[in-house]
């Protein structure tokens, strides 16, 4: 760049000469042909060269090339001029440069040809010979599409209108950004603007869309023509998945029960909310050209169905994390006519599904996203295993059958000899309660191999800038062209499968054998120390992986300690004390344990009250005063102590102003521990197992705090749009966030007190229980410090602790169950890397098979269509020709890049296998 900034003013004056006739400044002669003898002064911009040229030789060397910009050196500098003022007239029907006899202009010899560089008026002449064509289609036959079908005064370039159904893909572009550029092109002073044919252009690309969407998928190869096209039948498959008579071997319904995930399909359900549409237009206006054929459901069976079964309520969750998506149904859906649209995804391969999207009139409503689910399954009814990944599958999948039952018959979907399982993207399982998290995990669950169920949210990466430009749109135009960006979308990861599967498999196979390595060390270590304990689990976890519905090994049975329990266990030992003739009690009502125990909960009151709680404690000042006297004073008994900390701590005080409730300091023993005073061993025993029960309580809180917040700021930025919308859900997070500074505090006094009661107790290790809270450890799930990465990221210790075994002082409960669950997630983890490389390499194989199946069948296309003209016959062999062998070479292509896969299977370790230990 340096080296160029040196040399700019060289750049500069290349450019200005350009300007001038460069070194045609003293020719006085067109070179045109050896006998022309005007003066050279026109150019052309879109030639290659800057030879100037008299009018007649430029019209002469542009017959073949009539849309070329030309330009007029008037003596001073050059002027913009047109083919159509030099006098070149374009000849429909017939070869270049001959004229037809019989020949009509154009209306008003006004025609306009819209071209990637130019808005051009052209002097057209259209056949009238005896055996013509009608107009538009002699205009088609010039690589020229027309605006309308009758009299057309207007057309499109097929190069432009290529040019931009690439650019919009990919760049987003809408149709009335391409206008302006166009336009720009042609005129950039607004000195002589080009007519507007905004609108026309409009008609032309959707029309486009159309006729190209059925030209690739054969519908014109079809003697039952366009109305024959199917549901979802001009959608790109995914070629990686499993689709039986085109990529699976013929027995493979033969294969044993422990290899039939190989041929599972995954599906993947989510909602987008930015996919709006404003309540603009209608269906009778805009009707769309696609009938269901791709993506877009079928949109009057659609609605219909809605209208039946739409009204029924949907029942609320019960799972923590799905607060927002109750919220998400009351969705504000004023001024839209569709508030998002919903969609099934392949979850390997991020393709979208045919008949797997539908808009969404109020939210993320069940009904909708069943009819979604129901419609696509009917292209992968004879697929045995299924597995689908919902981001509320937990309760989604509770009532589905049943809800299935209701629905018309041709939704209906047969079950029986099928396997189907449920599931919760990873990204988003963290959010879930426990029991989620270890029912519905693609890292749990046999057959997953490394499938994050997250295939939606990437595409939805792709597809929300057209957002801004389809929400304005009819209904039709919006699903016509967000069918075709779909359709795009889905090629572009069949063109890159060869660099894809090959570099998941350079990636998996490492990971395998680590993860293989890691557990085979964990587990004959195990083995030693608890072989009839390991055994006891490969049982348990082989039979949950048989059958979901069976003891999940993954769950956890030791239960945390809480309050309630701890004084339940503090009031059963006192009751056994009073049996045996043993009375620690000083006071009729009020025990040692009951005196610790409400003394905390009076701390808790004012230890952090919160403004409602601060009004109430005003407005109930006196009666709260009265309660904590009356606690003093029993405290007195058991604690004779607290009587001169008390006198100390009145003859210290500045002022002699009354009190507050939430001033007074209660000398619980922790306290008078902190002073040179003494306190009783039981009093101190007592608040020990009541304090390590707060604070695992207090951890638990923060835990589920924390979950919410992470779902409640993927749903703000996912769906949140708009000032007040965004101050309400900042409302919210701010009370989740009180929430977390409330278990934090609770924790961290709670903390305090153990640490000072177990110098007095005698009672080490206790921190290993329960360590310090500092502030980089209170974070979520999947976050980590400040300054780690994805890759080097460490789980904050708050997710490790299990709670305390409620048998046994040593925990050995809690060892046994720790070792258990984490001997499971071992093996899983070998077996989802393991179940990878080999999915990998069949989902290889499938793709070749498809491109082989496909070639096939564009084979048998060429042949399909009898009695047609010559050229037509021509043309439909010769484009089935081509596309089957396209599917050859890049079948080829493929197995080229994957024929390093066996050799990097064989190194370093010689096979792979699943942890069958």
């Amino acid at each position: 760049m340096a080296h160029w900034v040196n040399g700019r003013e060289g750049y500069i004056m290349e450019l200005i000469r350009h300007e001038g006739r460069g070194n045609y400044t003293t020719r006085e002669a067109c070179h045109g042909h050896r006998e022309c003898t005007f003066e050279p002064e026109y150019r052309c911009r879109d030639c290659f060269g800057t030879e100037l040229y008299c009018k007649d030789c430029m019209v002469e060397r542009h017959r073949d090339n009539p849309l070329h910009r030309i330009e007029h050196w008037n003596g001073h500098y050059f002027e913009d001029t047109t083919l159509k003022y030099l006098g070149l007239r374009i000849q429909l029907s017939h070869p270049v440069g001959e004229k037809c006899f019989n020949r009509s202009r154009a209306f008003d010899d006004d025609f306009v040809i819209l071209d990637i560089n130019h808005v051009h008026e052209v002097a057209l002449d259209f056949c009238e010979c005896s055996c013509a064509q009608s107009h538009a289609t002699q205009i088609l036959r010039a690589r020229l599409y027309p605006a309308t079908c009758s009299d057309p005064k207007s057309a499109a370039t097929f190069r432009l209108l290529q040019h931009f159904q690439m650019l919009t893909f990919e760049s987003k572009v809408s149709v009335f950004e391409y206008w302006q550029t166009l336009a720009r092109l042609t005129d950039n002073t607004g000195i002589k603007p080009c007519k507007d044919r905004y609108e026309s252009l409009l008609r032309m690309i959707k029309q486009w869309r159309n006729i190209t969407l059925l030209k690739r998928f054969g519908r014109g190869h079809d003697p039952a023509g366009v109305d024959a096209t199917e549901p979802g039948g001009c959608a790109v498959l995914c070629h990686a998945c499993p689709h039986p008579g085109k990529n699976l071997p013929d027995d493979w319904r033969m294969a044993p029960p422990d290899k039939q995930w190989l041929y599972a399909q995954y599906f993947a359900i989510d909602a987008n909310f930015r996919l709006v549409r404003k309540n603009v237009s209608s269906d009778s206006v805009d009707p769309g050209l696609s009938k269901g054929w791709s993506y877009f459901v079928e949109e009057t069976g659609f609605k219909l169905f809605l209208k039946d079964t739409g009204k029924v309520s949907q029942e609320k969750s019960t799972c923590v994390s799905h607060n927002a998506v109750n919220l998400a149904e009351t969705k504000n859906s004023r001024g839209l006519a569709a508030t998002g649209a919903g969609t099934v995804d392949c979850s390997r391969h991020n393709f979208k599904r045919p008949c797997g999207v539908g808009d969404l009139q109020r939210g993320e409503k069940y009904v909708n996203m069943d009819y979604l689910l129901f419609s696509t399954l009917q292209h992968s009814d004879e697929v045995l295993t299924l597995n689908v990944s919902y981001d509320i599958a937990c309760q989604w999948s509770k009532h589905l059958w049943a809800r299935m039952s209701k629905y018309p018959s041709r939704l209906h979907f047969e079950r029986d000899g099928k396997t189907i399982t449920f599931l919760v993207p990873k990204f988003h399982l963290p959010a879930h309660i426990t029991a989620c998290q270890i029912s519905f995990s693609h890292n749990l669950i046999k057959g997953m191999g490394r499938t994050d169920g997250e295939a939606p949210e990437r595409g939805w990466a792709n597809i929300n800038p057209v957002a801004t430009s389809t929400r304005e749109m009819g209904p039709g135009a919006r699903r016509d062209t967000l069918d075709d960006h779909f359709g795009y979308y889905n090629w572009k990861k069949v063109t890159n499968f060869g660099i894809s599967l090959l570099s998941k498999i350079k990636t998996a196979i490492p990971e395998c054998e680590q993860h293989q390595r890691d557990f085979e060390e964990f587990n004959r270590a195990l083995t030693e120390e608890r072989p009839s304990e390991v055994a006891q689990w490969k049982e348990v976890v082989e039979s949950w992986e048989c059958d979901l519905s069976s003891k999940n090994p993954f769950e956890i049975t030791t239960v945390s300690m809480t309050l309630a329990a701890v004084r339940l266990k503090l009031s059963q030992q006192e009751a056994e004390d009073l049996e045996n003739g043993l009375n620690n009690s000083l006071h009729m009502d009020i025990s040692p344990s009951v005196l610790i125990s409400s003394g905390m909960d009076l701390e808790e009151q004012h230890a952090h009250p919160t403004d409602l709680q601060m009004t109430r404690l005003q407005e109930r000042s006196n009666a709260l005063l009265r309660k904590i006297e009356q606690w003093c004073n029993i405290q007195l008994l058991y604690m004779p102590a607290v009587g001169r900390l008390r006198a100390a701590e009145l003859a210290n005080a500045p002022s002699i102003r009354e009190e507050k409730a939430h001033e007074v300091k209660l000398w619980l023993p922790s306290k008078v521990k902190e002073t040179t005073e003494l306190c009783e061993g039981p009093l101190c025993a007592y608040e020990w197992e009541l304090r390590r029960a707060q604070a695992h309580e207090a951890l638990d809180e923060l835990r589920r705090q924390l979950r919410l917040r992470t779902h409640l700021y993927k749903f703000k930025d996912a769906h949140i749009r708009g000032q007040r919308a965004n101050t309400r859900a900042t409302t919210v997070l701010n009370k989740v966030e009180q929430s977390m500074k409330t278990a934090v505090a609770r924790y961290r006094r709670a903390w305090s007190a153990v640490k000072t009661l177990s110098m007095a107790l005698g009672n080490p290790n206790w921190e290993v229980e329960l360590p310090e809270l500092q502030p980089a450890d209170v974070r979520g799930m999947a976050e980590g410090e400040i300054g780690q990465s994805e890759g080097t990221r460490t789980l904050s210790w708050i997710w490790k602790t299990r709670g305390v075994a409620g048998v046994g002082e040593d925990g050995e409960a809690v060892l046994s169950e720790g070792l258990r669950i984490e001997w499971c997630k071992s093996r899983a983890r070998a077996n989802r890397w393991a179940e990878e490389v080999e999915l990998l390499q069949e989902e290889m194989r499938r793709v070749a098979d498809f491109l082989s199946w496909h070639a096939g069948w564009w084979e048998e296309q060429a042949t399909r269509r009898a009695a047609l003209a010559a050229p037509e016959e021509e043309g439909i062999r010769g484009y089935a020709k081509r596309q089957a062998a396209l599917r050859r070479a890049m079948r080829d292509r493929f197995q080229e890049m994957w024929s390093i896969v066996p050799a990097l299977l064989q190194s370093p370790s010689p096979a792979i296998e699943f942890a069958t230990l």
